[in-house]
């Protein structure tokens, strides 16, 4: 007999948040951390690739924490945001050419069409990628932010990328900052 989750996809996440937590703080992991201490700044480079993922981030941020004592924190932050920009590139393309008719499609259904008319341009020009860099620039799953911006005709690929590595190099930053005085 099958058991049903409610919320399977909230449980899986806290899950991993609660993996990071022990990968981190417990001695049963010490190979596992001697790992990620070992693979040096290249290991930085996959935690900020990892850093972007929903699913990854809370496992990303605990090697991130791990490798900050052991790393040049600048040059550690530059190749973390460049992983993570990686990924947060995977995502944009894969929702702005994929999901491109679907996005054009849901744009003009009634209720977008009144949020729209009811929003103002400056609004809708500045919120919404405010937002968006909120999330990305968090240990907070990239995909909502990437998608929020990929699914704005206005941004080129260039502005993404660079708008992207800016946020995701400062979460990472301030995460080995953190990790440095741990």
């Amino acid at each position: 007999m099958a058991v049903l989750i409610k919320y399977p996809k909230l449980l899986l996440l806290l899950l991993t948040f609660s993996l990071s937590y022990l990968l981190f703080s417990g001695s049963v992991f010490a190979p596992f951390r001697a790992y990620v201490l070992s693979s040096g700044y290249a290991g930085t480079f996959i935690a900020g690739a990892f850093f972007a993922y929903g699913f990854t981030a809370g496992p990303a941020t605990a090697a991130l924490l791990m490798l900050a004592k052991g790393q040049n924190i600048f040059l550690a932050g530059f190749l973390g945001g460049f992983g993570a920009l990686v990924s947060d590139y995977l995502i944009f393309r894969f929702i702005r050419y994929s999901f491109a008719d679907e996005i054009e499609e849901f744009s003009r259904e009634r209720i977008m069409s009144g949020i729209n008319r009811c929003t103002p341009g400056l609004l809708k020009k500045y919120l919404v990628p405010v937002f968006a860099g909120i999330i990305i620039a968090s240990p907070l799953p990239d995909e909502i932010g990437v998608s929020l911006l990929a699914a704005s005709r206005n941004i080129s690929i260039g502005r993404f990328a660079m708008i992207s590595y800016v946020l995701n190099t400062a979460g990472i930053f301030i995460i080995l900052l953190i990790g440095g005085m741990l």
